[in-house]
């Protein structure tokens, strides 16, 4: 028995009775969660809704408190409900069958450390998340991390609310970051292909290829400043990249040959540094074949039939095709006319992103090709595009893997951050307007606040600051002043805070599972202080208070869930079945003794944290709804709590009571497993001890 479904039976039991009792029709029959549990388990206020309808309907005026005596007995009736009573003027309050709930409920979930998810049905509507979607130009930084971990979570509560998800990281290796390197590697470093790939061989493996990108691209940016980091850019020096980038864009020559391994390697240093946090995608879709494979001019010519872009015969867009667009008028930034076509016949950003959101939606008639880009340990592939012929059956085999069958969703999820929030909104409508069949709402951005420093966080990281800098409550990140965080340092630095503490409470232990510990730590200490705090937040990062065993942490909801699981080594096969077989039969009788341990001392508090626990399909089901990952971080934090307070105040091991034992048993093996799906939906991992 699950929560959802018991209170959905009750609503449907109010429902019918106001159809056959009444001659009403409730569309919706409102349910609130009382705020003790001794008020009860859930309470209806609709007698006061069917009193002014039955008034309205038939003149008559009759109590709502008669009202709602006259349904009492019809949802005593229902199967897990132990009584109902009448309070006030007509609330109807419900309390369940706490031993016969907790029978069937500790039957229903799923083993500790499973999935919770439901398969990839193909009948179910595809959603697609997009995220990551760095530029491959150097290594990822603490904001692109935000990015990742938020996309990656929102595709597990996706996954665990039962959706068909597919992951997308759109790779744009033909942009104006991948030419910037090149100028560097070309003109700067004076270096061949073969060269640039003799210098990848020969780099350390603590400053990989991406790390050498990250470095050469400031340069670029002062050498496009005449080494000034406060100056103007020079124009002659700016043309090397436009040359670079046109040359990258036309393809099949030497420059754009070296972009392409430039961007590559980027591209998998970043999924390694993604890998580092629990992170895959399913397909890599690149700009290149955007621009090879003609995705944009099919795109540009149904915009031109419906009318949707305009060519601008005069005024300060004169000879660019522009999307007419309401929204921000009056500045610059945000102009009326969105350009989509640029005078000199170059696609923006927002043109090829509409030709790429309809290829995803299965609106636009084209596909890609696609190869294997990476084979992971366990079996799973992610692939790229390509402009290389392969056959398109999803039946192919190569390396014993089948390609599925990419794109053609039903809504597309765009994590991106809030500065790109006009521009996602100009997709959107473009889109919609090419196939209005799909509508706006097919296109849903899911937008994020930047990420920043704590003042403590850039002292431990090494970071030079000004007395200015001193007084604000945190730091933003600035390639200009190089204020910026590469993110597989920042996991570095975690990862020895964390190894530092373990080696403390654990020296006993071999240094692989203090290393594993460790890791596990550092990275749940990263996800949950990102996913916390709800996306429009802007965040200063803190290694203390990401670390903290104590407060809002993951290593704190790590340590409940730790905590639990060491109860069940601790106790015996036969004290488990005896409990399980005692709580079982609660569901077929009414047992009596086990009642009894709800009625009693700490009853109330025991029944409040299996509720509680059988509320996780709910917060992961409003965290899917909602597009908010912090719904079911701050659920699973409450979680942990409770459980931590229960673990406290309760013998569980050595209490002698065997139906109470049974009880206690019971409860903290339904927490331990919810809270380590909680954890999953999140993307952290449960260690073997903290």
């Amino acid at each position: 028995m699950r929560l959802q479904d018991l209170q959905e039976t009750l609503r449907e039991r109010v429902r019918s009775a106001a159809a056959e009792n009444f001659n009403i029709t409730l569309k919706q029959v409102t349910a609130e969660v009382p705020p003790r549990t001794e008020m009860g388990d859930l309470a209806f206020p609709v007698a006061f809704e069917l009193a002014r309808r039955i008034k309205q309907a038939t003149g008559e005026k009759r109590p709502p408190r008669s009202i709602a005596e006259a349904l009492k007995p019809l949802l005593e009736a229902v199967e897990g409900v132990a009584r109902v009573e009448v309070a006030g003027a007509g609330y109807i309050n419900v309390f369940y069958d706490r031993a016969q709930f907790l029978s069937r409920f500790s039957s229903l979930v799923a083993p500790a450390g499973s999935s919770g998810t439901l398969s990839d049905v193909d009948v179910k509507p595809k959603r697609m998340v997009e995220h990551t979607s760095i530029n491959p130009n150097k290594a990822a930084h603490i904001g692109h991390v935000r990015n990742a971990v938020l996309g990656d979570t929102f595709v597990r509560i996706l996954r665990a609310a039962g959706e068909r998800v597919e992951v997308q990281n759109y790779i744009d290796n033909t942009g104006v970051q991948v030419a910037d390197v090149v100028v560097g590697f070309i003109h700067l470093e004076g270096m061949t292909l073969d060269e640039i790939k003799a210098l990848d061989k020969s780099l350390p493996k603590e400053r990989p290829f991406d790390y050498y990108c990250w470095d050469l691209y400031t340069r670029v940016g002062l050498f496009y400043r005449n080494d000034d980091p406060n100056g103007e850019p020079d124009a002659e020096r700016l043309k090397l990249r436009a040359e670079t980038l046109h040359a990258i864009e036309e393809g099949d020559n030497p420059t754009a040959e070296l972009a392409d391994y430039v961007a590559t390697r980027n591209v998998e240093c970043i999924l390694d540094t993604m890998e580092r946090l629990g992170i895959r995608y399913d397909v890599l879709p690149r700009e290149s074949e955007i621009l090879h494979l003609h995705f944009w001019d099919a795109a540009f010519e149904r915009m031109k039939e419906r009318s949707v872009i305009h060519f601008a015969e005069e005024g300060k867009n004169k000879g660019c095709w522009v999307m007419p667009f309401e929204s921000h008028t009056g500045t610059d930034e945000h102009e009326a006319d969105k350009i989509i076509v640029r005078s000199n016949g170059t696609v923006t950003y927002t043109g090829k992103d509409i030709a790429y959101q309809l290829w995803k939606l299965g609106r636009l008639g084209l596909d890609f090709n696609y190869k294997p880009f990476r084979h992971y340990f366990d079996g799973q592939t992610t692939w790229i595009t390509s402009t290389e012929h392969v056959r398109q059956d999803t039946t192919e085999l190569i390396g014993a893997r089948t390609r599925p069958r990419f794109g053609g969703g039903a809504t597309v999820y765009n994590v991106i951050d809030s500065r790109q929030s006009y521009t996602q909104e100009v997709v959107r409508r473009g889109v919609a307007a090419v196939a209005p069949d799909v509508g706006e709402e097919a296109s849903v951005h899911l937008g994020y606040e930047m990420v920043a420093l704590s003042i403590a966080a850039c002292e431990e990281l090494g970071i030079e600051l000004s007395e200015e800098d001193r007084t604000r409550p945190f730091v933003e990140m600035s390639g200009r002043k190089g204020i910026g965080v590469k993110a597989d340092d920042l996991i570095n630095r975690l990862e020895a805070d964390a190894l530092s503490e373990v080696e403390t409470r654990h020296p006993d232990i071999s240094v692989d599972e203090r290393v594993a510990i460790a890791h596990a730590i550092a990275v749940g200490a990263l996800r949950y202080f990102l996913l916390k705090f709800t996306r429009n937040s802007v965040i200063a990062f803190d290694f203390k208070e990401a670390l903290s065993f104590e407060g809002e942490t993951g290593p704190y909801c790590q340590y409940a869930a730790v905590r639990a699981n060491s109860i069940f080594r601790k106790l015996d096969a036969g004290a488990q079945v005896s409990a399980k077989e005692m709580i079982q039969k609660a569901q077929h009788d009414r047992n009596e003794e086990v009642s009894k341990v709800f009625e009693g001392e700490g009853g109330d508090e025991i029944w409040s944290l299996v509720t509680l626990a059988a509320r996780l399909d709910e917060a992961v089901r409003g965290a899917a709804e909602g597009a908010e990952p912090a719904t079911l971080a701050k659920y699973t934090f409450n979680l942990a709590r409770a459980f931590n307070l229960f673990y406290h105040r309760h013998r569980i091991i050595a209490e002698e009571n065997a139906a109470r034992r049974a009880v206690l048993v019971t409860v903290a093996e339904v927490t331990r497993r919810q809270l380590a799906l909680a954890l999953e939906a999140l993307g952290i991992t449960v260690p073997e001890r903290m």
